[in-house]
């Protein structure tokens, strides 16, 4: 395919409005200096030199799909606290529409805090409570998601287990996508995966891929792309859902659909500095180009240069076209089954 074909798919994102339904957080960085030991334990002092915020979990997908040129509703939970309210304004100021994003008062917003200095991470703290939503939340949360469905050319699901993405509320979301006929795609954890049938597309990684294999009763131990292959089409039938990949980091991705053999799509030849992320830049670029008209393939190997272009960074940070187009020609399509 050439570069030409790949940039009039990227330009057709423009067109495309996508909501995202799951685990809204913050990620905070707070960045200093260290010049001495704490005399109090052997750990580092460091010197407060600034901090920053950027969207995560679901929201990072929703700053990925609008990076990638798509309008974007999002749909979730915010505690009623400082942390909500400076999440919910940089996804507002950024041009996502926020009327889904609802209050609970009783957690706090999911907030992971990063301490870095001299370009290393020291510490990490994360602020959390995972208990589900409660069922006027529920309610509430499908209503507002049914008004928009049919002005949405996708979904995606995002779960990160803080208590959103209820069995119920999954499988609701997904049979109203489906009566509406819009395609809907998820990067879930394990513990959702079953909940998942008639899905469109799932995306998980090498981790999570392992964990649902010894759930299934399966010991195996994933280490290759060969063993994933082995199972990939055995997960995806059972599961229900009409494409699964697999990430493999540094190996790429395998993608298993109903209509063709497993395909690996090598990772490009990137320098890594940080994988924050890349899985929301994975799940955001397939749903866009799968909605935008690419075949599976096509899409696949824009979503492994879309992760390629942000791995390069340091921190969460969205994907930029002109990388993900000097990626694709600086290195033509292989397909490996």
């Amino acid at each position: 395919m050439s570069i030409a074909e790949y940039e009039q798919i990227l330009q057709r994102f423009a067109d495309l409005r996508v909501v995202v339904i799951g685990d809204l957080m913050l990620d905070e960085y707070v960045f200093g200096i260290v010049r001495r030991i704490s005399p109090e334990a052997p750990v580092p002092v460091v010197e407060w030199t600034e901090e920053s915020y950027v969207p995560g979990g679901a929201a990072n997908v929703a700053n990925n799909l609008l990076a990638l040129g798509a309008q974007v509703s999002v749909f979730g939970v915010v505690g009623n606290d400082e942390k909500g309210r400076i999440l919910t304004a940089h996804l507002a100021e950024s041009g996502v529409d926020i009327a889904g994003v609802l209050v609970d008062d009783t957690r706090v917003t999911t907030c992971k805090t990063r301490v870095i200095a001299h370009s290393q991470q020291v510490v990490r703290l994360d602020r959390e409570q995972r208990h589900p939503i409660s069922q006027n939340l529920h309610q509430e949360l499908l209503r507002r998601f049914e008004a928009v469905l049919s002005r949405a050319n996708a979904v995606v699901i995002s779960d990160y287990q803080k208590g959103v993405l209820t069995s119920a509320v999954t499988r609701e979301v997904v049979e109203r996508c489906l009566s509406a006929e819009v395609l809907v795609t998820a990067n879930p954890k394990p513990p959702l995966l079953r909940h998942l049938r008639g899905t469109h597309l799932v995306s998980i990684n090498l981790q999570e891929a392992q964990s649902f294999a010894h759930s299934a009763g399966d010991g195996t131990e994933l280490h290759s792309l060969a063993q994933v292959s082995a199972f990939a089409q055995e997960w995806r039938q059972a599961l229900g859902v009409g494409a699964l990949v697999v990430t493999l980091g540094a190996e790429g991705m395998l993608l298993s659909t109903e209509s063709d053999a497993e395909v690996h799509v090598p990772a490009m030849p990137v320098e890594v500095y940080d994988t924050a992320g890349a899985g929301d830049t994975v799940i955001a670029t397939l749903t866009c180009a799968l909605s935008a008209g690419a075949d599976w393939l096509t899409a696949a190997r824009l979503a492994n240069a879309a992760a390629g272009s942000v791995v390069r960074h340091v921190g969460v940070v969205p994907p930029r076209r002109e990388e993900i187009l000097r990626l694709l020609a600086e290195n033509p399509s292989g397909r490996l089954a």
